[in-house]
């Protein structure tokens, strides 16, 4: 699929810092998660619940205020 082929080359070029990466070709996830700008961040805990949702790039305050402290909440 040229879809996966383009965003695996994106994220081979620019680095991958993400542990899961998914594509939602038909539009059917991103309408269950209410996306509605790229890129979107979510962190989804062990049981699958959204913890947290980000629209936007992330910023290294974002990552550090709000992403990773919710990371080691959620990892204790």
């Amino acid at each position: 699929n040229m879809a996966i082929e383009r965003a695996s080359a994106w994220l081979k070029r620019h680095g991958d810092p993400y542990a899961l990466s998914v594509l939602d070709l038909d539009g059917r996830v991103g309408i269950d998660y209410g996306v509605y700008g790229v890129p979107e961040t979510y962190v989804i805990d062990k049981a699958g619940v959204i913890r947290m949702k980000h629209t936007g790039p992330i910023s290294p305050d974002v990552l550090s205020q709000k992403i990773l402290p919710l990371l080691a909440e959620l990892n204790k």
